[in-house]
């Protein structure tokens, strides 16, 4: 695979890697799951609770990832960007924008 350059270049991709209804679907509540938890944290005060919100959001990610793709997590090699890249998605999906960011990365209807 090429080195991505860009995040425009990598946000199609992104959404290549996540092809599968069931991927986005956990992806969907690994991150609203981390957000959750990032608001407990922020209402009662409690940081050192930080890694529950990690992995919270990382575990339903990397298990579709491996049971699902069987493919590696974008994370592994463009951490930023994929950790943006989830928060995005989530965000396309709950605006009902997803389909169309699908069909420009050539996804197909899913």
């Amino acid at each position: 695979m090429k080195t991505i350059k860009t995040y425009a270049e990598f946000w199609p991709y992104y959404l290549r890697e996540h092809a599968q209804p069931a991927t986005r679907a956990l992806h969907y509540v690994g991150t609203a799951l981390a957000l959750a938890v990032l608001l407990a944290i922020i209402v009662s005060g409690r940081w050192l609770l930080l890694p529950l919100a990690l992995v919270s959001g990382y575990f339903f990610a990397w298990v579709s990832h491996g049971l699902i793709e069987k493919n590696k997590p974008a994370t592994f090699t463009y951490p930023l960007w994929s950790l943006a890249s989830d928060f995005k998605m989530l965000w396309c999906f709950v605006t009902g924008r997803m389909g169309r960011e699908l069909e420009k990365a050539g996804v197909g209807s899913q």
